[in-house]
């Protein structure tokens, strides 16, 4: 079965490590705060202006002053600190994040990531999605891996506007987690009950499948 968007960042957020400075983009990435593994201490920033980020609040504990780049009400831990977004994209500029997660519409099998525009539609910005793609030490997509209409959106080369070029080093969708390697995509995982031949079946781009692909579990 598919993994649900809570299940995508809780397999992110196996990728974290104790010190690491963390920002997580709008949509399925926001929800990695809420899986931050026991014993596994980071910091998320976030590009409006916050270092020290905590999970998401409970219904009726909401700051309506307290928000994330995606004006999503989000709560601090002890110690975090405030400051202006200019301050904030210099983190970033600086390479002082370690670990960026983003969305994404379409990937390329080169590490290529297209997550900001669609020709035609009307759309509010690609905030800072290009400065962090830019930036950013290492770069985890999460993603569904095809469109409402069944096409794959892991592909030989990306068709809608470039958010950035081979920055993208893993990707982990509802039906796998894939390295981008040189050689294109190589599947390291897939989702409980998904066969390999259905992530086959669904990826445009090269696939390196090398042994036996052990299932992802969940606590």
């Amino acid at each position: 079965m598919p993994l649900t968007k809570e299940q995508i960042a809780q397999r992110i957020a196996r990728e974290l490590r104790n010190g690491y400075y963390v920002n997580l983009g709008i949509g399925i990435p926001t929800l990695v705060a809420n899986y931050i593994p026991a014993g596994v201490e980071v910091v998320l920033q976030s590009e409006n202006g916050l270092l020290g980020m905590g999970p998401f609040p409970f219904e009726g504990a909401e700051d309506p002053d307290l928000i994330n780049a995606g004006k999503q009400t989000i709560t601090t831990v002890p110690g975090s600190s405030f400051f202006d977004s200019a301050m904030s994209f210099g983190m970033i500029r600086a390479g002082k994040v370690d670990l960026t997660v983003l969305g994404a519409m379409e990937v390329s099998d080169q590490g290529d990531i297209a997550n900001w525009k669609i020709p035609g539609k009307m759309v509010k910005g690609m905030g800072g999605a290009m400065d962090l793609v830019a930036s950013a030490r290492n770069i985890i997509v999460a993603m569904m891996h095809t469109n409402p209409k069944g096409e794959s959106k892991l592909l030989p080369q990306c068709q809608l506007p470039l958010t950035g070029v081979k920055c993208v080093r893993k990707v982990v969708s509802d039906l796998a987690v894939l390295d981008i390697t040189p050689d294109g995509f190589r599947l390291l995982e897939r989702a409980p009950g998904v066969s390999v031949e259905e992530i086959k079946s669904k990826t445009a781009g090269r696939l390196i499948i090398e042994g036996e692909i052990p299932e992802m579990t969940f606590s």
